[in-house]
């Protein structure tokens, strides 16, 4: 009998110990399920609130500038303010100096020009003299080199790496030569020819970022008929196959290219009198968009992912009208303004004009931000890496400023 007891004895309390796991395994399972549950509250609301908050955000509008830093500042006569990627490239016929946000000398760079020609690509500038024979290179942060031509200088541009393509004018024929810009050198690393008879005339070019492509608008007369062929040409693995360089070309009749331009390394644009033509490829590029005009154009602007044309406005609803599109070609908005601009710049998603006193600011698709004026006419409005603070160059001082 003793054993038949124990033998219910020991099974009740492997019962009781089953049970006892079952509950505290419920119990794991429970907290388990109430912790994913307030986890997706939790991220619910989170995601909420930032939804909220980049609503209200995309809906603010400033209408006050605050002057948080100024130090005093001022040209010589005659020099020209630009924006090099945050940094101030100052020029004139005499030379050329970088400074920082606080006006702080970062390099400078002496000599004599007559008309000097500028390309800059993000952070790189190249400053030549058209006519002249010398090129000079430089970033943000250092001078790089100079590059000496036997041919005198047309036009020029610039990659992002210090590549320099060079126009260069011999008598009958072009020549179109690729340098290395960022050492002392009188070598192209490239070079090729054109004539009217055969290619044409370059009449602009640009070169990719990263210097691996670069794209030529030729004009030409054939047969009477004048037609514009614009040419990429590959200096990367893709372009050493190929005769010359030479991996897309495209023409187009009754009309002129006199403007081309990379936003990025895959995406590039080119504007005639009728139309907007848009490509893609890092390596080939191809056409993937065209958009017809026939308005005068008054004004090109563009930043890495967008651009713009300025007309007239015919509506009378104001005096000018820019067309915002994205790289992909697709027209995003019009902006109609009044503003008599110096200069309009795309920073992230805003679209900012402005000219003397007077400063709009839009989203891409056409939502003003902010409409209003500084205390003194600015010459450079440059943004930083915080969104509504700029960095604006007057006539006597260096101010920060932000948005309220």
């Amino acid at each position: 009998m003793a054993v038949i007891k124990d033998f219910f004895s020991e099974r009740k309390q492997r019962q009781q110990d089953r049970e006892k796991n079952l509950s505290y395994k419920e119990k794991i399972r429970a907290h388990r399920l109430s912790v994913f549950i307030k986890t997706i509250v939790v991220c619910a609301v989170v995601i909420g609130l930032i939804v909220i908050l980049k609503l209200t955000w995309n809906e603010k509008v400033f209408t006050d500038i605050s002057v948080t830093e100024s130090v005093p500042l001022s040209l010589v006569t005659g020099a020209t303010a630009r924006n090099l990627d945050g940094a101030i490239l100052v020029y004139s016929k005499d030379g050329a100096s970088c400074l920082d946000s606080k006006g702080r000398a970062i390099w400078n760079e002496s000599f004599e020009m007559q008309s000097p020609i500028v390309s800059i690509c993000n952070s790189t500038v190249a400053i030549g003299d058209y006519n002249g024979r010398e090129i000079y290179v430089a970033n943000n942060q250092k001078t790089m080199g100079t590059i000496k031509t036997n041919l005198p200088i047309r036009n020029l541009a610039v990659s992002n790496t210090g590549v320099v393509v060079a126009i260069l004018d011999d008598s009958e024929v072009i020549r179109i030569n690729v340098y290395d810009g960022t050492h002392d050198t009188s070598d192209s690393i490239v070079h090729g020819k054109a004539t009217m008879n055969k290619s044409g005339y370059p009449i602009s070019v640009s070169l990719s970022p990263n210097g691996k492509l670069m794209m030529v608008s030729y004009f030409y007369v054939d047969s009477g008929s004048m037609k514009s062929s614009l040419a990429f040409y590959n200096f990367g693995d893709v372009g050493e196959n190929k005769v010359d360089n030479l991996v897309s070309g495209f023409d187009y009749v009754d009309t002129i290219i006199p403007y081309v331009q990379f936003m990025d390394n895959d995406s590039s644009f080119g504007v005639s009198d009728d139309r907007l033509v848009f490509f893609q490829g890092g390596e080939v590029p191809s056409n993937i968009s065209t958009a017809l005009m026939d308005e005068h154009v008054r004004g090109i602007y563009y930043g890495q992912d967008y651009m713009g044309l300025v007309f007239l406005d015919a509506t009378g609803e104001s005096t000018y009208r820019m067309d915002v599109y994205g790289a992909n070609g697709n027209k995003l908005s019009s902006i109609h303004f009044d503003t008599e601009y110096t200069d309009i710049l795309f920073n992230r998603d805003q679209v900012i004009i402005y000219g003397g006193f007077e400063c709009n600011i839009y989203t891409v698709k056409g939502n003003q931000k902010f409409a209003g004026y500084f205390d003194d006419s600015v010459n450079l409005l440059i943004p930083t890496n915080s969104a509504y603070k700029y960095t604006i160059l007057t006539g006597n001082k260096l101010e920060q400023i932000e948005l309220n």
